[in-house]
């Protein structure tokens, strides 16, 4: 799990400062996740990426921003609710969820969007 500011954004994500239409710049597939600090929802939902981070170590990245510190991150994706979780294939458009998604959400968008399932 990695902790995402503007400049590692633009670089390990997506340059919006060149790129008008959307250009992943991953190896692997990410979710996103915008959170604070104070946020209860968002305390509910760093445990469990924590736990996928592991379960899925070489198959995606697991980012989150902190939409106190990176507030113009949080603005180009329009953030407006907390937790916001942004899940991006390698290949196509980006997706967002909003609020504390359980581990089985996790799992079965993972395999729907990304087409990954867990390492046993």
């Amino acid at each position: 799990m990695e902790f995402l500011t503007k400049e590692t954004f633009l670089s390990k994500v997506f340059n919006y400062e060149q790129n008008q239409e959307w250009n992943y710049n991953g190896d692997l597939p990410c979710i996103i996740d915008f959170y604070a600090d104070w946020c209860q929802p968002c305390k509910m939902v760093a445990p469990v990426l924590e736990e996928l981070s592991k379960e899925y170590e070489g198959k995606l990245h697991v980012y989150k921003i902190d939409t106190e510190d990176q507030q113009e991150l949080a603005a180009v994706f329009g953030v407006r609710s907390i937790p916001s979780l942004l899940f991006v294939p390698k290949e196509g458009q980006p997706q967002m969820a909003v609020g504390a998604l359980p581990k089985e959400s996790f799992v079965k968008a993972f395999e729907d969007i990304f087409g990954i399932a867990p390492n046993n």
